[in-house]
């Protein structure tokens, strides 16, 4: 019993642990950007960094990058659309918003990836629930983005109309992404193994090439679009910190502590970190930053929440539209997919 009692203690400080790594990336980014990094330079940095420490965790764990073509083509799609696309919509957004709403609209990358995944997967039909949340969800969004129909004096929307655009764009896309995972490789895909037979990949062994993909799309266009950075070092102390904590603990670590929690817990209890990013960026945003949370703000972020909540929820699960099941199913639900950030 004491052991049990150790090990949950354990998961849960993992899960707090977790919860503020990614939570934080709002923060660090926009850190990052007030210090005056350009957004691909700043991806570009991130993900430098996270390969290098990654590369580093693949030698000390005797892992390896699996070499099947066919695995790699499916990597790097996710490189691209699970890494490169999002990261530098979330940077490029942020230079016109705040890192707190960024936080907040991050919110509605479930509620998307229900959508997508009820068309493509046959284990994910729409319920009355989903249905509900939806609904409730979207609503919060057009309440968060209706400020700007009637803005305060003085103030010019164009340019936070379009950042959170770009924001609701990346969930969008990590929406995509994590259907992607799931309709080619599942869960837990396998690589070859001429030794031991087929065996599951290792969080560390996706990790590494998805983000190498992800570097040799952004640094080109850092060059080509950025060209007064390009891939200059961070200008400032600030800048290094901020690079530096995104590449090593919201682009690697976390993704290691987030695929420990899924082997303890499973999917859908360690989706609850879904809840609780947002508080950790609106907290950080309002009380280092200095950011400001108006009541609309307010009223759309719990209807966001709430709608995920109410999608995951059990109760309402009378299906209303769907894929028709196949026979056997190689893959494992995902009740809500988790923006890495």
């Amino acid at each position: 019993m004491p052991a049990r009692t150790s090990s949950s203690a354990f998961l849960w400080i993992l899960f707090v642990a977790l919860a503020f790594a990614w939570g934080s990336s709002y923060f660090f980014i926009k850190v990052g950007v007030e210090a005056g990094m350009l957004p691909f330079n700043l991806v570009g940095w991130r993900l430098a960094i996270s390969v290098v420490g990654l590369g580093l965790l693949v030698a000390v764990t005797r892992s390896r990058v699996p070499r099947d073509p066919r695995v790699l083509a499916k990597i790097a799609v996710m490189g691209i659309v699970y890494v490169a696309i999002p990261f530098s919509l979330i940077t490029w957004a942020e230079q016109s918003i705040d890192s707190a709403l960024a936080a907040i609209l991050q919110a509605l990358t479930p509620l998307f990836a229900l959508i997508i995944a009820a068309v493509v997967l046959h284990d994910e039909p729409i319920t009355v629930n989903k249905v509900g949340g939806l609904v409730l969800g979207f609503a919060g969004a057009v309440v968060i983005l209706a400020r700007h129909v009637a803005p305060a004096a003085g103030v010019d929307p164009g340019g936070e109309l379009t950042g959170e655009i770009a924001l609701v764009l990346s969930c969008l896309s990590y929406a995509i992404g994590a259907t992607y995972l799931r309709r080619t490789i599942g869960t837990r895909p396998l690589m070859p193994d001429p030794v031991t037979g087929p065996r599951a990949l290792r969080p560390v062994e996706i990790a590494l090439p998805q983000n190498i993909v992800a570097l040799l799309i952004i640094a080109p266009l850092a060059a080509i679009f950025e060209p007064a950075s390009g891939l200059a070092a961070p200008p400032t102390t600030d800048a290094w910190v901020s690079v530096i904590w995104l590449g090593l603990i919201g682009s690697g670590i976390a993704y290691l502590m987030f695929y420990r929690l899924i082997n303890a817990w499973g999917v859908y209890r360690s989706s609850l970190i879904t809840y609780v990013m947002p508080v950790i960026g609106i907290l950080l945003g309002v009380i280092v930053l200095g950011e400001t949370i108006g009541v609309q703000t307010f009223i759309g972020t719990a209807m966001v929440i709430g709608g995920v909540a109410l999608a995951n929820a059990p109760i309402g699960q009378r299906r209303l539209f769907g894929r028709a099941a196949p026979t056997v199913s190689r893959h494992r639900p995902l009740e809500g997919p988790i923006t890495p950030d």
